[in-house]
Protein backbone atom coordinates (compact mmCIF):
# COMPACT_ATOMS: atom_id res chain seq x y z
CA UNK A 1 0.00 0.00 0.00
CA UNK A 2 2.63 2.18 0.88
CA UNK A 3 3.73 2.36 -3.56
CA UNK A 4 0.00 3.40 -4.04
CA UNK A 5 -0.20 6.66 -4.89
CA UNK A 6 -3.07 9.49 -6.47
CA UNK A 7 -3.08 12.43 -8.55
CA UNK A 8 -5.95 14.39 -8.18
CA UNK A 9 -6.64 16.90 -11.05
CA UNK A 10 -8.20 20.02 -9.90
CA UNK A 11 -7.19 22.76 -11.99
CA UNK A 12 -10.12 23.27 -14.50
CA UNK A 13 -12.41 25.88 -14.69
CA UNK A 14 -16.02 24.23 -15.45
CA UNK A 15 -16.71 26.58 -17.72
CA UNK A 16 -19.81 24.57 -18.88
CA UNK A 17 -21.19 24.51 -15.17
CA UNK A 18 -21.50 28.50 -16.03
CA UNK A 19 -22.95 30.48 -14.34
CA UNK A 20 -22.50 28.34 -11.10
CA UNK A 21 -18.81 27.72 -11.84
CA UNK A 22 -16.83 31.06 -12.70
CA UNK A 23 -12.79 31.11 -13.16
CA UNK A 24 -12.59 32.27 -9.14
CA UNK A 25 -14.70 29.69 -7.94
CA UNK A 26 -15.27 26.56 -10.42
CA UNK A 27 -17.18 23.64 -10.40
CA UNK A 28 -14.33 21.49 -8.17
CA UNK A 29 -15.25 23.48 -5.03
CA UNK A 30 -18.69 23.61 -5.13
CA UNK A 31 -21.31 21.71 -3.14
CA UNK A 32 -23.47 20.38 -5.25
CA UNK A 33 -25.68 17.94 -3.61
CA UNK A 34 -25.82 19.83 -0.17
CA UNK A 35 -23.79 16.83 1.29
CA UNK A 36 -21.78 19.72 3.17
CA UNK A 37 -18.49 18.07 0.76
CA UNK A 38 -17.65 19.62 -2.82
CA UNK A 39 -16.84 18.10 -5.85
CA UNK A 40 -13.30 17.45 -4.79
CA UNK A 41 -13.50 16.63 -0.79
CA UNK A 42 -15.79 13.99 -1.84
CA UNK A 43 -13.26 12.57 -4.30
CA UNK A 44 -10.59 13.16 -1.96
CA UNK A 45 -12.64 11.31 0.85
CA UNK A 46 -12.94 8.34 -1.59
CA UNK A 47 -9.44 7.63 -2.23
CA UNK A 48 -8.70 8.28 0.91
CA UNK A 49 -10.32 4.58 1.69
CA UNK A 50 -7.42 2.87 -0.13
CA UNK A 51 -4.79 5.13 -0.60
CA UNK A 52 -2.65 6.61 2.34
CA UNK A 53 -3.20 10.28 2.76
CA UNK A 54 0.20 11.22 2.90
CA UNK A 55 0.23 9.92 -0.84
CA UNK A 56 -2.49 11.58 -2.61
CA UNK A 57 -1.58 14.84 -4.41
CA UNK A 58 -3.67 17.81 -6.20
CA UNK A 59 -2.48 19.60 -9.11
CA UNK A 60 -4.21 22.86 -9.88
CA UNK A 61 -3.32 26.47 -11.18
CA UNK A 62 -1.82 28.29 -8.48
CA UNK A 63 -4.43 30.42 -8.30
CA UNK A 64 -6.61 28.00 -6.29
CA UNK A 65 -4.28 27.17 -3.40
CA UNK A 66 -6.18 28.98 -1.01
CA UNK A 67 -9.29 27.62 -1.94
CA UNK A 68 -7.24 23.53 -1.66
CA UNK A 69 -5.88 24.49 1.44
CA UNK A 70 -9.61 25.41 2.71
CA UNK A 71 -11.18 22.77 2.33
CA UNK A 72 -8.19 19.95 2.20
CA UNK A 73 -6.47 21.43 5.42
CA UNK A 74 -5.25 17.33 6.26
CA UNK A 75 -2.85 17.98 3.43
CA UNK A 76 0.65 19.37 3.57
CA UNK A 77 1.78 22.44 1.44
CA UNK A 78 4.07 19.74 -0.59
CA UNK A 79 0.96 17.71 -1.92
CA UNK A 80 -0.41 20.63 -3.55
CA UNK A 81 1.32 21.09 -6.94
CA UNK A 82 0.75 24.56 -7.81
CA UNK A 83 0.58 24.87 -12.07
CA UNK A 84 1.57 28.12 -13.03
CA UNK A 85 -0.03 28.24 -16.50
CA UNK A 86 -3.32 26.40 -17.97
CA UNK A 87 -1.77 23.36 -20.42
CA UNK A 88 -3.56 20.36 -20.08
CA UNK A 89 -3.81 16.99 -19.00
CA UNK A 90 0.01 15.93 -20.40
CA UNK A 91 1.97 18.58 -18.48
CA UNK A 92 -0.50 18.20 -15.67
CA UNK A 93 0.21 14.42 -15.05
CA UNK A 94 4.10 14.71 -16.23
CA UNK A 95 4.40 17.09 -13.22
CA UNK A 96 3.07 15.35 -10.75
CA UNK A 97 4.83 11.92 -12.05
CA UNK A 98 8.15 13.40 -11.71
CA UNK A 99 7.43 14.88 -8.28
CA UNK A 100 6.15 11.16 -7.13
CA UNK A 101 8.99 9.34 -8.56
CA UNK A 102 11.42 11.46 -6.49
CA UNK A 103 9.29 10.79 -3.19
CA UNK A 104 9.15 6.24 -4.55
CA UNK A 105 10.94 5.55 -7.56
CA UNK A 106 8.22 2.26 -7.36
CA UNK A 107 4.91 4.44 -7.43
CA UNK A 108 1.79 2.98 -8.84
CA UNK A 109 -0.35 5.44 -9.56
CA UNK A 110 -4.08 6.10 -10.00
CA UNK A 111 -4.83 10.19 -12.12
CA UNK A 112 -8.64 11.03 -11.45
CA UNK A 113 -10.45 14.46 -12.22
CA UNK A 114 -11.26 16.16 -9.21
CA UNK A 115 -15.09 16.26 -10.77
CA UNK A 116 -16.66 12.57 -10.95
CA UNK A 117 -19.52 10.95 -9.43
CA UNK A 118 -19.26 7.46 -8.23
CA UNK A 119 -22.53 5.71 -7.01
CA UNK A 120 -20.98 2.44 -5.99
CA UNK A 121 -17.74 3.44 -4.02
CA UNK A 122 -17.40 -0.16 -2.82
CA UNK A 123 -16.98 -1.32 -6.54
CA UNK A 124 -15.33 1.81 -7.33
CA UNK A 125 -12.72 1.17 -5.04
CA UNK A 126 -12.15 -2.85 -5.82
CA UNK A 127 -11.61 -2.06 -9.35
CA UNK A 128 -8.77 0.80 -8.64
CA UNK A 129 -7.37 -1.82 -6.29
CA UNK A 130 -7.35 -3.93 -8.82
CA UNK A 131 -5.67 -1.92 -11.79
CA UNK A 132 -2.82 -0.91 -8.98
CA UNK A 133 -2.13 -4.25 -8.48
CA UNK A 134 -2.21 -4.73 -12.54
CA UNK A 135 -0.26 -1.82 -13.10
CA UNK A 136 2.29 -3.00 -10.61
CA UNK A 137 2.79 -6.33 -11.92
CA UNK A 138 2.81 -5.53 -15.94
CA UNK A 139 4.42 -2.23 -18.21
CA UNK A 140 0.68 -0.90 -19.12
CA UNK A 141 -1.11 2.34 -18.95
CA UNK A 142 -4.96 1.48 -18.00
CA UNK A 143 -7.96 3.75 -18.40
CA UNK A 144 -11.56 2.53 -17.37
CA UNK A 145 -14.05 2.00 -19.32
CA UNK A 146 -18.02 2.62 -18.88
CA UNK A 147 -20.44 0.91 -21.35
CA UNK A 148 -22.20 3.68 -23.01
CA UNK A 149 -25.76 4.61 -22.58
CA UNK A 150 -26.00 6.62 -25.37
CA UNK A 151 -24.38 8.43 -28.16
CA UNK A 152 -22.24 11.15 -26.78
CA UNK A 153 -20.29 14.12 -28.21
CA UNK A 154 -18.90 15.16 -24.95
CA UNK A 155 -16.88 11.90 -23.91
CA UNK A 156 -13.74 10.06 -25.44
CA UNK A 157 -14.29 6.43 -26.50
CA UNK A 158 -12.24 3.09 -25.92
CA UNK A 159 -12.48 0.54 -28.37
CA UNK A 160 -11.85 -3.33 -27.22
CA UNK A 161 -10.02 -5.64 -28.84
CA UNK A 162 -10.84 -8.49 -27.71
CA UNK A 163 -7.32 -9.84 -26.37
CA UNK A 164 -7.13 -9.87 -22.30
CA UNK A 165 -4.75 -10.23 -19.83
CA UNK A 166 -6.63 -10.98 -16.77
CA UNK A 167 -9.98 -8.66 -16.50
CA UNK A 168 -8.02 -6.03 -18.53
CA UNK A 169 -8.52 -6.00 -22.89
CA UNK A 170 -5.80 -4.67 -25.09
CA UNK A 171 -7.50 -1.61 -26.36
CA UNK A 172 -7.67 -1.46 -30.31
CA UNK A 173 -8.55 2.35 -30.82
CA UNK A 174 -8.39 5.62 -28.31
CA UNK A 175 -10.88 8.59 -29.68
CA UNK A 176 -10.79 11.62 -28.30
CA UNK A 177 -14.72 13.26 -28.45
CA UNK A 178 -16.48 11.99 -31.97
CA UNK A 179 -18.96 14.10 -34.14
CA UNK A 180 -23.07 13.13 -33.45
CA UNK A 181 -22.46 10.74 -36.19
CA UNK A 182 -19.68 8.60 -35.40
CA UNK A 183 -20.72 8.70 -31.88
CA UNK A 184 -23.76 6.63 -33.07
CA UNK A 185 -21.43 4.35 -34.82
CA UNK A 186 -19.38 3.67 -31.15
CA UNK A 187 -22.48 2.97 -29.40
CA UNK A 188 -24.65 1.09 -31.93
CA UNK A 189 -20.93 -1.04 -32.56
CA UNK A 190 -20.57 -2.54 -28.91
CA UNK A 191 -17.36 -2.79 -29.00
CA UNK A 192 -16.58 0.72 -27.59
CA UNK A 193 -16.55 2.33 -23.93
CA UNK A 194 -16.86 5.97 -22.56
CA UNK A 195 -12.93 7.02 -21.32
CA UNK A 196 -13.88 7.96 -18.08
CA UNK A 197 -10.82 10.04 -17.36
CA UNK A 198 -9.80 7.44 -14.45
CA UNK A 199 -5.61 5.81 -15.28
CA UNK A 200 -3.73 3.74 -13.66
CA UNK A 201 0.55 3.10 -14.54
CA UNK A 202 3.53 2.47 -13.15
CA UNK A 203 5.57 6.04 -12.77
CA UNK A 204 8.16 4.52 -14.92
CA UNK A 205 5.82 3.47 -17.51
CA UNK A 206 4.20 6.29 -17.90
CA UNK A 207 7.23 8.50 -17.96
CA UNK A 208 8.69 6.26 -20.56
CA UNK A 209 5.70 6.95 -22.37
CA UNK A 210 6.71 10.60 -22.21
CA UNK A 211 10.01 10.35 -23.23
CA UNK A 212 8.91 8.30 -26.59
CA UNK A 213 5.40 10.32 -27.17
CA UNK A 214 5.93 13.82 -25.66
CA UNK A 215 9.26 13.93 -25.86
CA UNK A 216 9.16 17.98 -25.55
CA UNK A 217 7.52 17.50 -22.48
CA UNK A 218 9.43 14.68 -21.21
CA UNK A 219 12.65 17.08 -21.93
CA UNK A 220 11.92 20.29 -20.58
CA UNK A 221 10.87 17.73 -17.25
CA UNK A 222 14.62 16.10 -17.57
CA UNK A 223 16.32 19.39 -17.10
CA UNK A 224 15.06 19.54 -13.36
CA UNK A 225 14.91 16.26 -12.81
CA UNK A 226 16.98 16.43 -9.56
CA UNK A 227 15.23 19.44 -8.07
CA UNK A 228 11.64 17.59 -7.76
CA UNK A 229 10.93 16.90 -4.02
CA UNK A 230 13.55 19.48 -3.05
CA UNK A 231 13.09 23.41 -2.25
CA UNK A 232 13.74 24.49 -5.64
CA UNK A 233 10.76 22.43 -7.48
CA UNK A 234 8.63 25.11 -7.57
CA UNK A 235 10.88 27.91 -9.10
CA UNK A 236 11.73 25.10 -11.88
CA UNK A 237 8.19 24.62 -12.63
CA UNK A 238 7.57 28.28 -12.38
CA UNK A 239 10.38 28.78 -15.04
CA UNK A 240 9.33 26.07 -17.51
CA UNK A 241 6.08 24.48 -17.37
CA UNK A 242 4.75 27.52 -19.10
CA UNK A 243 6.85 26.43 -22.28
CA UNK A 244 4.82 22.77 -22.09
CA UNK A 245 2.80 21.52 -25.28
CA UNK A 246 -1.06 22.39 -24.20
CA UNK A 247 -1.92 18.76 -25.18
CA UNK A 248 -4.15 16.30 -23.57
CA UNK A 249 -2.83 12.69 -21.65
CA UNK A 250 -5.49 11.19 -24.16
CA UNK A 251 -4.09 12.62 -27.63
CA UNK A 252 -0.21 12.99 -26.72
CA UNK A 253 -0.09 9.60 -24.99
CA UNK A 254 -2.92 7.29 -24.97
CA UNK A 255 -3.98 7.67 -28.48
CA UNK A 256 -0.41 6.46 -29.95
CA UNK A 257 0.43 3.80 -27.16
CA UNK A 258 0.99 0.11 -27.82
CA UNK A 259 0.25 -0.73 -24.59
CA UNK A 260 -3.09 0.69 -23.37
CA UNK A 261 -5.44 -1.41 -21.47
CA UNK A 262 -8.68 -1.02 -20.39
CA UNK A 263 -10.27 -2.32 -17.51
CA UNK A 264 -14.71 -2.37 -18.18
CA UNK A 265 -16.06 -1.17 -14.70
CA UNK A 266 -19.80 -0.22 -13.31
CA UNK A 267 -19.80 1.65 -10.48
CA UNK A 268 -22.32 3.89 -11.02
CA UNK A 269 -19.91 6.98 -12.62
CA UNK A 270 -20.80 10.04 -13.90
CA UNK A 271 -18.83 12.74 -15.08
CA UNK A 272 -20.08 15.91 -13.71
CA UNK A 273 -19.09 18.10 -17.02
CA UNK A 274 -22.38 19.48 -18.12
CA UNK A 275 -25.60 20.62 -16.67
CA UNK A 276 -27.33 17.57 -18.21
CA UNK A 277 -24.76 15.16 -16.49
CA UNK A 278 -26.52 16.95 -13.64
CA UNK A 279 -29.79 16.46 -14.49
CA UNK A 280 -29.77 12.83 -15.54
CA UNK A 281 -28.66 11.81 -12.43
CA UNK A 282 -30.54 14.23 -10.11
CA UNK A 283 -34.16 13.95 -8.60
CA UNK A 284 -36.92 14.56 -10.63
CA UNK A 285 -40.83 15.28 -10.38
CA UNK A 286 -43.38 14.06 -12.17
CA UNK A 287 -43.16 15.92 -15.36
CA UNK A 288 -39.37 15.36 -15.45
CA UNK A 289 -38.28 18.40 -13.91
CA UNK A 290 -35.17 18.77 -11.78
CA UNK A 291 -34.58 21.56 -8.88
CA UNK A 292 -31.10 21.33 -7.63
CA UNK A 293 -31.33 23.07 -4.51
CA UNK A 294 -33.81 25.69 -5.50
CA UNK A 295 -37.17 26.43 -4.56
CA UNK A 296 -39.14 25.53 -8.52
CA UNK A 297 -42.66 26.10 -9.32
CA UNK A 298 -43.01 24.49 -12.64
CA UNK A 299 -46.17 24.37 -15.28
CA UNK A 300 -46.96 23.08 -18.47
CA UNK A 301 -43.09 22.23 -18.44
CA UNK A 302 -40.81 19.06 -18.63
CA UNK A 303 -37.48 17.91 -18.56
CA UNK A 304 -35.90 21.06 -16.97
CA UNK A 305 -33.38 21.65 -14.89
CA UNK A 306 -33.00 24.27 -12.40
CA UNK A 307 -30.77 25.30 -10.47
CA UNK A 308 -30.27 29.12 -8.18
CA UNK A 309 -27.89 29.77 -5.30
CA UNK A 310 -30.29 31.71 -3.42
CA UNK A 311 -32.07 29.16 -1.54
CA UNK A 312 -34.81 32.04 -0.96
CA UNK A 313 -35.16 32.79 -4.07
CA UNK A 314 -38.42 30.64 -6.58
CA UNK A 315 -38.19 30.49 -9.85
CA UNK A 316 -41.42 30.43 -11.49
CA UNK A 317 -41.52 29.24 -15.15
CA UNK A 318 -44.75 28.04 -17.56
CA UNK A 319 -44.46 26.34 -21.19
CA UNK A 320 -40.59 25.48 -20.61
CA UNK A 321 -39.61 22.09 -22.00
CA UNK A 322 -35.66 20.31 -21.86
CA UNK A 323 -34.26 23.97 -21.06
CA UNK A 324 -31.52 24.88 -18.33
CA UNK A 325 -32.36 27.71 -16.18
CA UNK A 326 -29.54 28.18 -13.45
CA UNK A 327 -28.57 32.08 -11.99
CA UNK A 328 -26.07 32.30 -10.29
CA UNK A 329 -24.01 35.97 -9.16
CA UNK A 330 -25.16 38.42 -11.48
CA UNK A 331 -26.01 35.73 -14.43
CA UNK A 332 -29.15 34.30 -15.52
CA UNK A 333 -28.57 31.53 -18.23
CA UNK A 334 -31.84 30.35 -20.21
CA UNK A 335 -30.45 27.43 -22.52
CA UNK A 336 -31.72 24.20 -24.42
CA UNK A 337 -30.60 21.43 -22.78
CA UNK A 338 -29.48 19.94 -26.60
CA UNK A 339 -26.91 23.47 -26.51
CA UNK A 340 -25.29 23.27 -24.03
CA UNK A 341 -22.29 22.86 -25.52
CA UNK A 342 -22.52 26.06 -26.62
CA UNK A 343 -22.43 27.46 -22.43
CA UNK A 344 -18.61 28.02 -23.12
CA UNK A 345 -19.31 29.99 -26.41
CA UNK A 346 -21.73 32.12 -24.23
CA UNK A 347 -19.40 32.92 -21.29
CA UNK A 348 -17.02 34.02 -24.02
CA UNK A 349 -19.12 36.33 -25.64
CA UNK A 350 -20.41 37.55 -22.33
CA UNK A 351 -16.94 38.25 -21.21
CA UNK A 352 -15.94 40.29 -24.90
CA UNK A 353 -18.79 42.15 -24.26
CA UNK A 354 -19.62 42.87 -21.00
CA UNK A 355 -16.57 41.80 -19.19
CA UNK A 356 -14.55 39.84 -16.70
CA UNK A 357 -17.14 40.00 -13.91
CA UNK A 358 -19.23 37.92 -16.06
CA UNK A 359 -16.77 34.85 -16.04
Amino acid sequence: MKDNYCVIMGGGIGSRFWPFSRESYPKQFLDFFGTGRSLLQMTFDRFAKIIPVENIFIVTNEQYATLIHEQLPELSVSQILLEPARRNTAPCIAYAAYHIRACNPNANIVVAPSDHLILKEDVFLKDVSKGLEFVKQNRALVTMGIKPSRPETGYGYIQSSGVMADDFTKVKTFTEKPNLDLAKVFYESGEFYWNSGLFLWNVNTILEAFEKYLPDIATRFDMGKDKFNTDEEVDFIKENFAYCLNISIDYGIMEKADNVFMLCVDFGWADLGTWGSLFDIARKDDQNNASLKSRALLYESSGNVVALDDPGKLAVIQGLHDYIVAEADNVLLICKKEDEQRIKQFVADAQMKFGKEYN
